[in-house]
């Protein structure tokens, strides 16, 4: 069974896709299975991932509205261990089409479910909101990994992104927890950058992860060469940050592993 994770926030520009990317690219890196699920109109994940967003037919589109089988739909990316749920254009219509659809809130829970034996760990990158297909992705989901900038005004929407966390943990995915807050776009040389990390300690405690992000001019650019950094340039400080919130994660998820190790032994 995987553990689902999908990574939020409704905040633009705070680095979600480039974490969404990488984090699962470098634990992919380490032999354990990973799909990331790109759940975002825009696309980005998948064309960071070395996909033409403009060309991929079916994607997640179909498997939430028409019902296509996900298996047929996934694409295997450059690192053995890590495969793409892809997204395209066409999902900037599902959020008015998914309004018609009875239980329109849980149609992600059901494509996950399809492919929980298959993977240790199913990351879902979302859109820059938080409407229906956010929330799809908070049902579906046994955490939330929420990336925060070191940037002015880092903290706020934060609390309407909580609200909406806890409204479905009550009301529709009562497993739905906090998996931890990943600082981004981190620069040491100023005061403010320093400042907003103590504030989101202060505010989250141990949930924020030691790792955090910082500016990296190769980081921004992988993107465009459609591979995560570990690809791109495996010795740049972005590559480093990545890899030790990969193993960060790995490790707060190691009991998590080794269930898994020992439910197929």
């Amino acid at each position: 069974m995987s553990k689902v994770i999908t990574i939020a926030n409704q905040k633009g520009g705070v680095g979600k896709t480039t974490t969404a990317i990488n984090l699962s690219a470098f634990i992919a890196a380490a032999e354990v299975n990973v799909l990331l699920i790109d759940s975002d109109p825009q696309s980005n994940a998948t064309s960071g991932l070395g996909f033409d967003h403009r060309s991929i037919e079916p994607s997640i589109y179909d498997v939430l509205i028409n019902d296509i089988d996900p298996a047929s739909v996934i694409k295997k990316t450059e690192m053995p261990y890590l495969s793409l749920l892809p997204s395209n254009i066409n999902l900037v219509g599902a959020e008015v089409e998914l309004v018609e659809i009875d239980g329109r809130e849980k149609l992600m829970a059901n494509v996950v479910e399809k492919l929980k034996d298959q993977y240790e760990f199913i990351f879902i990158d979302c859109p820059p909101s938080l409407g229906l297909i956010t929330l799809n992705a908070l049902v579906a989901a046994d955490s939330v990994l929420i990336p925060v900038q070191c940037e002015y005004y880092a903290l706020e929407g934060l609390t309407q992104l909580l609200n909406t966390i806890n409204l479905v943990k009550k009301n529709i995915n009562h497993r739905l927890e906090i998996e931890g807050v990943v600082l981004t776009m981190f620069d040491g040389r100023l005061r403010l950058s320093n400042q907003i990390v103590e504030e989101v300690k202060k505010y989250f405690g141990e949930k924020v992860y030691r790792t955090v992000i910082s500016r990296n001019v190769r980081l921004s650019e992988a993107p465009s060469y459609g591979k995560p950094i570990l690809l791109y340039d495996a010795v740049s400080s972005g590559a480093r940050n990545y890899m030790g919130l990969a193993q960060e994660f790995l490790y707060r998820n190691n009991h998590f592993l080794k269930e898994q190790v020992s439910e197929n032994v």
